[in-house]
């Protein structure tokens, strides 16, 4: 698992650590970090012309002493300070003693530039002469690769969100911590390669995002042993699909059977369809008829009729783990169900896009994805999966994760009852709602890329196909 804090929280631990460091230690070693990634994205240093856009923060210092660094190296070295009174001073001159040069304006042949201007202190949209700056930047033809120092200049840190124009990075080298804005959000594609410098920062507080890693998935699973039997591995119950959407049953199906629950069973109108393309599931029309069920996977595709209200109040008293999808999230708006769901005390996962969550909370998710996701998990007594290129798992007790697998692949109909089905499997099988949730998530996205590296443009069934191809063996 790797993990992201706060702005305030890498403060919080930079003035701990250097209060047992001599002075510049820290600093000295981002820099060293810098100037090793710089050398490397330079295909020869010795004579390379580097610029750094250099801001009035500790950023600029860490450019700074990294422009040094490569003046050492034989680099052509040229700062554009954002105000010349206010530039880290040591920086500054480490850089003139070692050849480096100001100037004033972009110069005519660059070979790398050095996003230097804000750092995790920086607020608000890019304004004065660092937003001329990126709107040079931007105009360049041909573009040489860029790095950003600790996270690209204009993006929010905390949220990932982006404002305004903002740095578009090739690299991130960021310094201790990973920071939220190089994860989640808009921000996230501006990071590029996000290369972590180690400098012995360690927060003690928690993370605000973490996020998974193929070893945790494979950790988690849950796999049969010689005692294992079909009931004891889990029962998935799917109440999805109608017969406007008998597709959406058998992609929650297909998901599902993906997943490592030992039996599914289905109940919903398009019984007839699922028994004939999914032999072994079990199948029957109503929810009342299905048995005994670990979980429910509920909503995809089950329209808005009196049945299908009648089918998702059924779900709600069931005293098992439950998903609720599509238009079970649409029938909880009016607020005739929440009193259901907020009394519910197994556990509950709620899985919109963005404009369920909009119906469902008031509002769009807004520029704190993150934050928006937290408020409804609270409010729902429920784990939150707010599905986009960023999915974010958000539990009531304020833990949060980002799934690093999602791919432009998943943006197509039918998708997301993939993901229900998977996800109702993976709590039947007994995996706790975050860490369901967290996988269903990350195995999502990697059938998405899977089905996309070797079909190209994509359906949803292509999804499920590649399910069976990425779970943990």
């Amino acid at each position: 698992m790797r993990a992201a804090w706060r702005a305030a929280d890498v403060r919080a631990a930079e003035k701990i650590l250097m209060a047992t460091l001599p002075p510049g230690t820290l600093m000295a070693r981002a820099a060293a970090g810098l100037a090793r990634r710089c050398g490397l994205t330079l295909s020869k240093v010795y004579a390379a012309r580097v610029l750094l856009l250099v801001g009035t923060g500790d950023n600029g210092g860490d450019a700074l002493y990294a422009g040094a660094a490569l003046a050492r190296r034989g680099a052509v070295v040229s700062a554009l300070l954002l105000d010349e009174r206010r530039a880290h001073v040591d920086g500054l001159s480490a850089l003139l003693a070692a050849g480096g040069r100001v100037v004033t304006e972009f110069p005519a042949a660059v070979d790398l530039i050095v996003d230097g201007l804000l750092g995790i202190g920086g607020a608000g949209p890019l304004r004065g002469p660092a937003l001329d700056f990126v709107g040079q930047l931007d105009a360049l033809s041909p573009r040489p690769p860029v790095i950003a120092v600790d996270v690209p200049s204009g993006v929010s840190v905390d949220t990932g969100d982006v404002a305004g124009p903002a740095v578009r990075a090739d690299v991130t080298v960021t310094f201790g911590v990973l920071k939220p804005a190089l994860v989640v959000g808009p921000a996230a594609p501006y990071a590029g390669q996000v290369e972590l410098v180690d400098i012995g920062l360690r927060p003690a507080a928690d993370p605000a995002l973490r996020i998974a890693e193929a070893e945790d998935i494979d950790e988690w699973w849950l796999h049969p042993n010689q005692s294992s039997d079909k009931y004891s591995r889990g029962v998935v119950g799917l109440a999805t699909g109608s017969p406007a959407y008998p597709g959406a049953a058998l992609l929650s199906t297909a998901g599902a059977l993906a997943g490592p629950a030992g039996m599914v069973r289905y109940a919903g109108p398009a019984y007839s369809v699922v028994a004939t393309l999914h032999p072994s599931v079990v199948v029957t029309p109503k929810v009342s008829g299905a048995g005994r069920v670990q979980a429910w996977t509920c909503g995809s595709g089950i329209s808005d009729d009196q049945r299908a209200h009648d089918e998702v109040r059924a779900v709600l008293a069931a005293p098992v783990p439950i998903v609720l999808d599509a238009d079970a999230i649409t029938m909880m708006v009016d607020g005739t169900l929440a009193p259901a769901l907020r009394a519910r005390t197994a556990p509950t996962v709620l899985t919109p896009h963005d404009g369920e969550f909009k119906r469902l909370a008031g509002a769009a998710p807004g520029e704190d994805r993150v934050g928006a996701a937290l408020n409804l998990a609270a409010w729902t007594r429920s784990v939150v999966l707010l599905k986009g290129d960023r999915t974010i798992i958000a539990a009531p007790d304020g833990e949060a994760w980002v799934n690093p697998t999602g791919t432009p692949a998943l943006a197509t109909a039918g998708s997301g009852d993939v993901l229900g089905g998977l996800l109702g499997s993976l709590l039947a099988a007994g995996l706790p709602p975050v860490r369901a949730a967290v996988a269903a998530a990350y195995l999502h996205g990697l059938a998405g890329r899977e089905a996309a590296a070797t079909r190209g443009s994509i359906t949803s069934a292509d999804i499920a196909a590649a399910l069976p191809y990425v779970v943990p063996r």
